[in-house]
């Protein structure tokens, strides 16, 4: 059974940065497609990014474009989301996934894909 572990949330003021840590066990996790959601209070989990097996493509969206940067580290089993300049608004419980088989970009940016979830890291952005 796969399984995710997030770390690296915390509070923070706006402006600063963290980074988020997804370390993954189980099989076949090197084929795996990774993926870093949100959910904040009264929302629905939102799409942030996602990184393919292989020779990595990433994805990005537009909220967290040029501020966020997805990678992979295969001979650790991690999947970290750097993310800078944060703004109050980027709270939220952040959660690694990840997806057996995806054919898309737009797969990859459907929580619906995704077959593993961690159990979130809380991350406060101080105003």
């Amino acid at each position: 059974q796969v399984q995710l572990v997030e770390s690296g949330g915390g509070l923070v003021q706006a402006g600063g940065s963290l980074r988020l840590s997804c370390t993954l066990s189980g099989p076949h996790i090197s084929t795996l497609y990774m993926g870093w959601f949100r959910q904040a209070p009264g929302k629905e989990r939102e799409f942030l990014s996602a990184v393919t097996w292989g020779t990595p493509t990433t994805y990005y969206a537009d909220v967290v474009q040029g501020r966020f940067t997805i990678s992979r580290d295969s001979a650790k089993n991690t999947v970290d989301l750097q993310m800078n300049s944060l703004k109050p608004e980027d709270t939220a419980v952040y959660y690694c996934a990840a997806a057996s088989v995806a054919s898309t970009e737009t797969d990859l940016r459907r929580s619906s894909r995704y077959d593993y979830w961690g159990r979130g890291t809380q991350v406060t952005v101080s105003s």
